[in-house]
């Protein structure tokens, strides 16, 4: 999946939980909306969904998580992957070398194992990994 972007969760949630003039909501709107106009081909898991509805309940309302999981669900141009069982032991792997937690190492492992090079995220977890490289939101909106 050359020149396919992996959007973290962290994407979604700077968007749903900042205020309107945040810069991080202003940096996640323009990456959100160049996906959504097809001009930025993206894919995130499907475990995204999770985190983002879990978050959104915490710290907002069930109403509000039911309503933001409808709207990812329904993203245009987003390509949702599967987290299928192999892609496991090469979570495990990237956990162990970089003491990720297991949420980040599928993530992790869902961009290795789909071929996609770039992730864009703020969580720093992600630097260094073989095969990937760590866009920050500030980045990304920047180049788009």
């Amino acid at each position: 999946m050359r020149n396919m972007k992996y959007l973290d969760a962290n994407v979604f949630l700077y968007y749903i939980l900042n205020p309107e003039t945040d810069a991080k909501r202003l940096q996640a709107k323009k990456i959100l909306t160049e996906v959504a106009n097809g001009s930025v081909p993206a894919a995130t898991c499907l475990l995204t969904w999770d985190e983002i509805v879990w978050a959104v309940r915490r710290l907002l309302s069930l109403e509000m998580a039911r309503s933001e999981g409808a709207k990812f669900l329904g993203f245009p141009n987003l390509r949702l992957l599967e987290v299928r069982a192999g892609m496991l032991s090469t979570a495990q792997e990237v956990m162990e070398e970089h003491r990720l937690n297991p949420r980040d190492a599928i993530h992790a492992a869902c961009c290795l194992e789909n071929g996609i090079e770039e992730i864009i995220t703020d969580d720093g977890d992600f630097r260094d990994i073989d095969g990937l490289t760590r866009i920050t939101l500030e980045d990304a909106a920047r180049s788009m």
